[in-house]
Formats: structure tokens, C-alpha cells, sequence
């Protein structure tokens, strides 16, 4: 299903976009999961900022067990396999699902950040989407360090309202002032249609502009784990925190909460 020239720019570039690679009938049921999820969000829903009293910027995660749009696209689109042949695994966990707004007013920045440092995943076979529920502008598109998933480091987690976690690990280093210094890195980022999605790494370093655009931008992310990944308790805080598992460091993820989708 996907080019090995894409598969390749996955590998070395951390970052990829994937043309026209979701069917419109999951676009659109992924959208009245969303409209069902904030009519009812759950206890990780985070608002990061507000406009005259209205949320303008906010976030939800780990719902796909109880909404079955979200479920159903994990489970039964080709989302999965997709993910098989970016990380070039034979197995794919789920990992979570997390869906981010910004409506068209937002002034807010995504921080740069490194997804893996969140989270309680050793490994680098592993892959998130980034699939838009609404078209997005590139000057609106999240922006991603190329290569910086093969730079071997872990960075501090910053949360979206712009500081560090209280409790960090302290084997973690500061993440670079990419802002400051755009013009020494390779930033990538796209226009996007209904229909296409950006892969990434959990290790790549990214972030987002404002919402300069005349329209809300509502993204649906999936990620996924592969063969090397193990179970991991972070030292600092960790996002998602998966208070019910039961896994110990080393573990292989396999279980109720991180079910295997595809194995050969």
C-alpha cells in the first residue's frame, strides 16, 4: 500500500506524509467519534486555552474503548498495516489515541516536544498519525525536526501550557530552542486534505503553529508499537499514565490495554 521511497523517508526522516491514504467514509466517522467524545470527554480532557470564555484550544485521549467510531477505525480500516510497513515490523500494538482541537481563533503554539520522553515505551519501532478531520494550510500544520528521532536522546516533557512537569527525569536533557535557531534544522511540514495523514516517530522532534486559518483544526492521532518495543516506568511524570496496568519494566506491551492488532 505505501512506496518504498515513502517507507524510506519514514525511516530516516522520522517524519512522512501519506497522500490521500484514508478513505472519506473514515474521515467522516472519525469526526462524529469526535463531536460524540467532547459531548461527553473523559478525565484527561486538558483545556489550554480560552477566548472570551469558549475553549479554543483542547484535548482528550484514550477513548477508543468506549467510542466505537474510534474503534472501528483502529480496528477494522488499514491504518494498522500502514503502521506495519512504516515501522517494517511484523507486529502492531495499539498504543493509544489522542485528538487534538484548535479552533480558528486559537494564538496558541504546540511547544516542540518529544513524544517517547511522555511516554512508558522503550524501543524504536513505533508510529503515530496525525490524521486532520478538517483541511489544514501548511502555515497551520504541525512542524517536525527531520531526523531527530536518530539523534539517541531523550528530552524533558513540557506541557502544552508552556513549563515542565514537576516531577522529571533528571536523565533527561532540555530539549534545543528550536524556535530560536529554525534556520539550523530541517523543519518539515505540508498542506493536508481530508484523506491524508502525517506519520512520525514517537523519538521526532515537532510542534505547531497557531491556528492562523479561517477554520477549526480538529486531528485525530492513532499510534501504534512494534517488535522491539517493552514496557517502560518512566522516573518523571508520564502522559498518558495507564494507572491500570500491571506491567513490569522489559514487558512486552501485549495486554487488555495495548492489544496486538496484527501478527505474523
Amino acid at each position: 500500500m505505501i512506496e518504498d521511497k515513502i517507507i524510506e523517508n519514514y525511516q530516516n526522516n522520522g517524519a512522512a506524509l501519506l497522500k490521500n491514504i484514508i478513505d472519506l467514509k473514515w474521515i467522516n466517522e472519525l469526526q462524529i467519534g469526535v463531536k460524540k467524545n467532547f459531548e461527553n470527554p473523559s478525565k484527561y480532557k486538558c483545556v489550554y486555552e480560552k477566548k472570551d470564555g469558549k475553549e479554543i484550544f483542547y484535548d482528550d485521549y484514550c477513548n477508543w474503548d468506549r467510542i466505537h467510531e474510534y474503534k472501528n477505525f483502529i480496528f477494522d480500516s488499514n491504518i494498522a498495516k500502514i503502521a506495519r510497513q512504516l515501522m517494517k515490523s511484523k507486529k502492531v500494538n495499539l498504543f493509544h489515541e489522542h485528538v487534538l482541537i484548535k479552533e480558528n481563533n486559537s494564538e496558541k503554539k504546540t511547544p516542540w516536544h518529544q513524544d517517547q520522553s511522555y511516554y512508558c515505551v522503550n524501543g524504536k519501532d513505533n508510529c503515530s498519525f496525525w490524521i486532520p478531520l478538517d483541511p489544514v494550510k501548511k502555515n497551520t500544520s504541525p512542524e517536525f525536526v527531520a531526523g531527530s528521532h536518530n539523534w539517541n536522546k531523550q528530552f524533558l516533557p513540557t506541557k502544552f501550557f508552556g513549563h515542565d512537569y514537576e516531577h522529571k527525569d533528571d536523565e533527561f536533557e532540555n530539549i534545543p530552542n528550536i524556535e530560536t535557531n529554525r534556520n539550523k534544522f530541517k523543519i518539515l511540514s505540508w498542506d493536508l486534505n481530508l484523506g491524508d495523514a502525517i506519520a512520525f516517530n514517537f523519538a521526532t522532534i515537532h510542534g505547531a503553529p497557531e491556528n492562523k486559518s479561517i477554520n477549526r483544526r480538529r486531528a485525530f492521532s492513532v499510534r501504534f508499537t512494534g517488535d522491539d518495543t517493552t514496557y517502560i516506568k518512566r522516573k518523571g511524570e508520564m502522559s498518558p499514565p495507564f494507572p491500570e496496568l500491571k506491567l513490569k519494566n522489559g514487558d512486552k506491551l501485549d495486554c487488555e490495554t495495548f492489544p496486538v492488532l496484527i501478527s505474523s
